[in-house]
């Protein structure tokens, strides 16, 4: 039997950079591992990241996996086919929920002869828990990106805290508390995707019985409002550095500082915004998680090419014309720091549509 492992968690949580680590954890146990990405676009960051470090990779695009089951399913069944697949670990869409009866039960009730399905988990960005906590506390009404926070953390068997590395003991401690109490039916564990640190515990929370079991009560309207506040933009520029070396750090930096300044004093969140930049195979990828952060680095290439290419993933709450204005703002800057030109595909973003699941299975149906 193959072992699946769904992977939920909000936009910026550390979903795809678990997902490797694990991988790798799972693989130097002797696992031979799939993973499959997920995007409501296409031209996928993520995918480039997870491809330069494993070898079994698919990906799902134009809708999450609720609504793109099938695909799910094929991609699936081509990963195992292709060769000996012991584990797959699908990540899904950020602004996804309702996983529970829409891809776990279905699962489990319709291939619970291939799969043992490990229990859901939420991967959960501690800054992002505090920002929306703090909202609350101030009595601010739940904002619809809020309210999908709230319900992938509470259809989750498994609550993992990443980035405990960014945070002290003190704040550690106090996070996983508050959430054990909030939702005691879960099991909370701390970890590093980065440094590694508590990632086994993870892994043996998906080696246990799952045990949420209860019906989500979901308001698909305020879902998909959460879902329309956010614009999509999947983008490619062709770097050019007139025959001189550039630094791809430096440009990609100075894109992600930019657009992340231009965004703060819009008063546009963001979500996420991820880039990598391609030269002859060697990858340099980085990504902000909110409007004003600093870019974190997840790989940096060698040398200075004199060509690249690039891919931007951005997720912002504005409009999809504010946010491709942002982005070409923000290449013209990196060009002028890095002395390079870049010329960039036409622009594809947009606002996601209603979410319409191809099963949705109350646990009584299992």
């Amino acid at each position: 039997m193959i072992t699946f492992i769904a992977l939920s968690g909000f936009l910026g949580a550390g979903k795809t950079t678990t997902l490797v680590a694990a991988a790798r954890h799972l693989q130097e146990q002797g696992k031979r591992v799939a993973v499959v990405t997920n995007d409501q676009g296409t031209e996928l960051v993520d995918t480039k990241l997870v491809r330069s470090s494993l070898d079994s990779v698919a990906e799902v695009t134009g809708g999450c996996f609720c609504c793109r089951f099938e695909d799910l399913i094929e991609v699936v069944e081509e990963l195992i086919a292709g060769g000996d697949v012991d584990v797959v670990i699908a990540e899904a869409v950020g602004s996804c929920t309702d996983l529970q009866a829409t891809v776990v039960r279905p699962l489990r009730k319709f291939y619970g002869d291939q799969f043992v399905v490990a229990p859901l988990a939420t991967v959960v960005d501690p800054m992002r828990l505090r920002a929306f906590t703090r909202a609350a506390e101030r009595g601010e009404p739940e904002s619809d990106l809020s309210y999908l926070f709230s319900q992938q953390l509470r259809e989750s068997d498994v609550l993992a805290v990443n980035k405990i590395d960014l945070i002290g003991q003190e704040d550690q401690d106090g996070i996983i508390g508050d959430l054990r109490r909030a939702y005691p039916e879960a099991t909370v564990i701390g970890y590093s995707a980065k440094t590694g640190t508590g990632l086994t515990d993870l892994l043996h929370a998906w080696e246990q019985p799952a045990s949420w079991a209860a019906d989500l009560d979901i308001d698909y309207d305020r879902y998909a409002a959460a879902e329309a506040q956010l614009a999509w933009l999947n983008q490619e520029f062709v770097i050019d550095g007139d025959g001189a070396g550039f630094s791809p750090h430096l440009w990609a930096s100075s894109l992600l500082t930019h657009l992340a300044e231009n965004m703060q004093a819009a008063g546009a969140e963001i979500g996420h915004a991820k880039l990598t930049v391609d030269s002859d195979g060697e990858l340099t990828k980085m990504s902000i998680t909110g409007s004003g952060t600093t870019p974190s680095v997840d790989l940096t290439a060698a040398g200075s090419p004199t060509t690249a290419t690039a891919t931007v993933n951005a997720r912002v709450a504005c409009e999809p014309a504010v946010l491709d204005r942002a982005v070409l703002d923000a290449v013209a800057h990196a060009d002028s720091i890095a002395g390079t030109r870049s010329r960039a595909a036409e622009a594809n973003s947009f606002k996601p549509g209603y979410p319409r699941p191809i099963h949705r299975l109350a646990a009584a149906d299992v």
